[in-house]
């Protein structure tokens, strides 16, 4: 356990910051174990939404299942909880609907890249304006510390007894490899750093994927605070984001991982800018009043094909 996160799960990140906007949810009930990387994640994001003064009433929190779910719930937002391993498609949706929203998807390397694992593929594809931040344990922490994707390999589990024999996903290298258009990594232990990725992420334009070492003190003995402070390295001002090659081959290091922006592609254009629904009309879909003739038009046009 580290003794520089707060033991007070209730209290922690209740402090208010120096902007106006607060972000804190008064008398949450919050459930993480004492010591949980969860926490500075939950205090930096709140940090950095109001560094970046983004409105409470044009935010939504989308997350499906896990421990890193919960984390919408202790934050003042709109929000959607969605199913296992499912909160992109409806981020997606959501951002599609109304483009003047900020969404965020908060989701655990279980959540994320298990059962969402074709989702985050497809999602990159798409390249929706939203932020992914991924909770990443190595380990399934809600289900009582068996192995997840990410877990490294040897790892013993009360299921994986033996110890896990399979090579660990690498969803960096995955969403480099899918030209993914923002990719970047970062530590729940150095708060500093994880508030300027999230910052970079959230104001980037497209999907950006911010996976973030989150030690579990419960069910990951392993993969301590302290093991990943000896197991990586931030990335340099001399670094290029932009090099797709040189971030794939960050992307794959494993004897220390690197921590920062690793890619970025400016040119792609998001999902719902290309959306034949803006052509000619910018107002966001919920606010257009439904032509029910024209509506039929098209319907019928479709039969006849």
């Amino acid at each position: 356990m580290d003794p520089k996160i707060s033991q007070n799960s209730k209290n922690f990140g209740a402090r208010k910051t120096k902007f106006s906007v607060s972000f804190d949810v008064e008398g949450a009930d919050v459930a993480w174990c004492p010591g949980c990387g969860d926490f500075p994640i939950l205090k930096t994001l709140k940090t950095a939404l109001a560094e970046l003064e983004i409105d409470q009433n044009q935010l939504v929190l989308a997350s499906g299942i896990g421990q890193a779910g919960k984390l919408p719930h202790y934050l003042k937002s709109n929000t959607y909880n969605s199913l296992h391993g499912r909160a992109l498609p409806p981020a997606t949706a959501i951002k599609s609907v109304n483009r003047k929203l900020t969404v965020i998807v908060t989701s655990g390397d279980g959540d994320m890249y298990g059962e969402g694992g074709n989702h985050f593929m497809h999602t990159i594809r798409r390249n929706p304006d939203i932020t992914a931040i991924v909770h990443n344990n190595m380990v399934y922490g809600l289900t009582k510390g068996q192995a997840s994707p990410t877990t490294q390999q040897e790892f013993k589990t009360p299921l994986q007894i033996e110890g896990v024999s399979l090579e660990p996903f690498n969803p960096l290298a995955i969403a480099i490899g899918l030209d993914a258009s923002f990719v970047a990594r970062t530590f729940a232990g150095d708060m500093n750093h994880m508030k300027e990725v999230f910052k970079k992420a959230i104001t980037h334009k497209g999907f950006s994927l911010v996976d973030v070492f989150q030690p579990c003190v419960t069910y990951n003995k392993i993969n301590t605070y302290k093991w990943f402070r000896d197991n990586v390295y931030n990335l340099d001002d001399s670094y290029d984001p932009h090099d797709r090659v040189e971030a794939f081959k960050k992307a794959i290091e494993f004897h220390k991982f690197p921590l920062g922006v690793l890619y970025i592609n400016p040119n792609k254009n998001p999902y719902e800018d290309i959306l034949t629904v803006y052509r000619e009309d910018d107002s966001p879909l919920f606010k257009r009043e439904v032509d029910m003739q024209r509506l039929e038009k098209l319907v019928d046009s479709k039969r006849k094909i």
